[in-house]
């Protein structure tokens, strides 16, 4: 069982990381609450919070179960530029729930700004900052923990993004969605790790855009340019749900599944079991996940890690890891999947006749 909240303080993002423990993030909240029912497609803004709140604190709370040590808020894309006058109340709104939810546990709530619409048409600096600044406001009334910038495919909006939230004085973390081949400017996934760093990020890694193989190999980049530069932030990792070994520069949004049509791409919990083993052993120690990631992905993550976390999340009291309770089936072939070598090996079928193994991207 997961340890309970308690009525002290609780420990620091920093702290825990500090003393090599695994925290681990939450999920996927647009795609998942867009699927739900409750969020609008091509938006993609988190409206919800204040239209459906019950929602989304049901979803916090799933996660939570499942071993989620963070909240984040769901402030995706909720800042002035794409919400107009409602993005303070969103804002608002998206600290209590997570708040309320990481109290019921040992959980950290997490601010989360992400790239504005602006950047690619204005790179007016001080624009664009100030709609960071707008949140971080916000942010600071409600007394987050730490803060997370998130889905930056240019590392100089990234770079601002940090600078202004440094100026809380809280652990900042900062996640690319970018894969192996960098930003869209053309910085190396080390050459971004630095920039990063360099700008007072706290903890560095990836999210989104990318599958879990593709993220993987990006945050080996950037761990390599980071202790090439002397410089030894935490590592972060936040992949899809989704396997896109397909995907060009830009990630699971040029492919033509995207976003209506991905579901025979989604990731098995066995595959994240793995994911979570590798990404542990290439030193991440924030690991979590992004679009596409629900709740028994997150379990997996828990239960992989359970011998280094010594606990076992309370969404694995009805759940035998590795298909272990299988024992008791009545069907001998389905016994002799109680196994983990079963599991791991398995390539499982999409169940569509002639269906392509791949797709090419549409850009």
């Amino acid at each position: 069982m997961a340890p309970a909240g308690g009525s002290g303080p609780k420990r620091g993002i920093l702290q825990r990381l500090d003393q090599g423990e695994v925290v681990i993030g939450d999920s996927s909240f647009l795609i998942t609450l867009e699927k739900r029912g409750y969020v609008k497609a091509g938006l993609w803004t988190p409206e919800a919070v204040v239209e459906h709140p019950d929602a989304v604190r049901q979803l916090h709370m799933e996660f939570l179960r499942a071993g989620s040590n963070v909240m984040q808020t769901f402030t995706f894309s909720a800042s002035e530029d794409n919400m107009d006058s409602k993005w303070e109340e969103v804002n608002a709104a998206a600290c209590d729930l997570a708040r309320e939810v990481a109290g019921k546990g040992d959980a950290l709530v997490a601010g989360g700004v992400c790239q504005s619409s602006m950047y690619k048409y204005h790179r007016d600096e001080a624009r664009i900052k100030k709609l960071f600044r707008l949140q971080l406001e916000v942010f600071a009334r409600k007394n987050v923990d730490f803060l997370i910038a998130e889905y930056f495919e240019h590392v100089e909006e990234a770079v601002w993004a940090v600078e202004v939230l440094k100026e809380l004085s809280k652990p900042v973390a900062v996640t690319m969605c970018i894969g192996p081949e960098g930003d869209m400017h053309g910085v190396t996934p080390g050459g971004c790790a630095v920039q990063l760093a360099k700008a007072g990020a706290d903890i560095i890694g990836v999210n989104c855009r990318f599958g879990p193989r593709t993220s993987l190999q990006t945050l080996l980049l950037m761990k390599q340019g980071l202790r090439a530069a002397g410089l030894s932030p935490h590592l972060m990792v936040q992949p899809l749900g989704f396997h896109t070994p397909d995907c060009g520069k830009g990630g699971f949004v040029d492919l033509p599944e995207y976003p209506f049509g991905l579901e025979p791409r989604v990731a098995t919990r066995w595959d994240i079991q793995k994911y979570a083993r590798e990404a542990y052993n290439l030193g991440v120690r924030y690991i979590g996940g992004c679009c596409g990631f629900e709740p028994y992905h997150i379990r997996a993550i828990s239960e992989e890690l359970a011998p280094e976390r010594g606990f076992l999340p309370p969404a694995s009291e009805k759940h035998e890891s590795w298909g272990s309770a299988l024992n008791m089936h009545t069907k001998p072939w389905i016994r002799a999947r109680a196994r983990r070598e079963y599991w791991e090996n398995l390539l499982p079928a999409s169940g569509r006749p002639f269906c392509p193994s791949l797709s090419r991207p549409d850009v």
